[in-house]
């Protein structure tokens, strides 16, 4: 196979699909408002902070120490403080999560400050509505932040503000302020990039088999590969636009950082897309109907990438049979060189893995894709 024929029936095929892919305002939108739509829904839905959650308050000892307790409570972002509701027992906290009143209730019992008092340890109860297991969790790490900020003070105090033996000084490197949303937005690109390249991929050939244009490609003596790639390299490019745009969103809607290499960066949106727009093209090639098409390519474009990619949960406390099958989305080795891109300004050196997994998969479904084109109509 000579080279020259085959880059310029490559590139005609891919000028053509181009032109059907310019003319499409559905596809347009679906490539570039909807993503931007869909990273603010969730950039702004989607966050693992907890701010204001209310507590109702149930002090039995009201004493100087029991104040100080709800004090430092009530000074934290994270909770905010009922006092008003006057609840006398830890009883009557059921009652007022089941009214939706209160989140949580801080129970100081008697006798609290006395304990504190004579150097003893004193506990305060926290009782949370646990049908919220997450928010519960996160209430619960901020309180007990909080009780060792004043177990230190208390200690601190004790001994005439002489130096504790151990002040452990927390510094979370790469996101100081621990906002969820850098966290969370990265994550969010590789999701909403892949699932809609999936969707537009899919559509493809499918449209063609339906429309009957395909007899038309069949007349062409252009080969397999170069369908395949011709129609891959209109949708590459527009993914690039597609992912620059919700970067772009996503660093002025929530500052989130590029601390790594721009072209590092393109690399791996490249490779992503590749890996991303080849699983569009298999189905379509398999399903050859748009609507099959579409419902597949969103079931196997979602679900794998918010369950096994990373995103969600981490995948090292994965069983080992989903951890292996993660091997083979790819978002699992985008979402991992976004965030190291992005917020640690990884480099080559750590980011290889990655790239290797994106391209080893990209070639695999690009081949498979070929392999499965048949120039014959059923």
């Amino acid at each position: 196979m000579s080279v020259g024929p085959f880059v310029a029936r490559t590139l005609a095929l891919g000028h053509k699909e181009l032109l059907h892919v310019v003319r499409d305002r559905q596809a347009i939108y679906l490539a570039l408002g909807m993503p931007v739509i869909l990273v603010l829904l969730f950039g702004y839905a989607v966050t693992f902070d907890v701010e204001h959650l209310e507590l109702g308050v149930i002090d039995q000892d009201r004493s100087p120490a029991s104040r100080r307790l709800l004090a430092a409570l009530r000074a934290s972002d994270a909770f905010r403080l009922r006092e008003e509701l006057r609840l006398d027992r830890p009883e009557e906290a059921e009652a007022a999560f089941r009214r939706g009143a209160v989140r949580g209730a801080v129970v100081i019992a008697p006798g609290f400050g006395r304990t504190l008092a004579r150097g003893r340890s004193a506990p305060f109860q926290l009782l949370m509505d646990g049908s919220d297991g997450t928010a519960t969790r996160i209430a619960l790490t901020y309180a007990t932040e909080i009780a060792q900020r004043e177990t230190a003070r208390l200690l601190a105090h004790a001994v005439r503000s002489a130096p504790l033996p151990l002040e452990p000084r927390v510094h979370p490197w790469f996101n100081p302020d621990m906002r969820s949303a850098l966290f969370v937005v990265p994550g969010l690109v590789a999701i909403v990039v892949g699932v809609l390249a999936v969707l537009l991929s899919a559509l493809a050939v499918a449209r063609e088999w339906e429309r009957g244009s395909m007899e038309q490609l069949f007349a062409t003596p252009v080969g397999r590969l170069s369908v395949v790639l011709g129609k891959l390299l209109p949708y590459v490019a527009l993914g690039v636009v597609q992912l620059l745009l919700v970067l772009s969103a996503g660093a002025w809607l929530f500052d989130v950082p590029l601390r790594g290499s721009f072209l590092l960066l393109a690399l791996v949106a490249v490779l992503f897309l590749v890996c991303v727009l080849g699983q569009g093209l298999l189905i379509s090639m398999v399903t050859r109907n748009q609507q099959v098409a579409t419902q597949v390519g969103a079931v196997s474009g979602i679900l794998p990438a918010l369950l096994l990619s990373g995103f969600l949960f981490p995948i090292d406390n994965m069983p080992l049979v989903l951890q292996g099958i993660s091997h083979v989305v790819p978002a699992r080795y985008a979402i991992a060189a976004l965030r190291g891109l992005l917020l640690q300004g990884y480099g080559f050196s750590q980011l290889w893995p990655q790239l290797l997994g994106l391209a080893a998969l990209g070639a695999f479904l690009v081949a498979v894709t070929t392999l499965r084109f048949r120039r014959r109509l059923d």
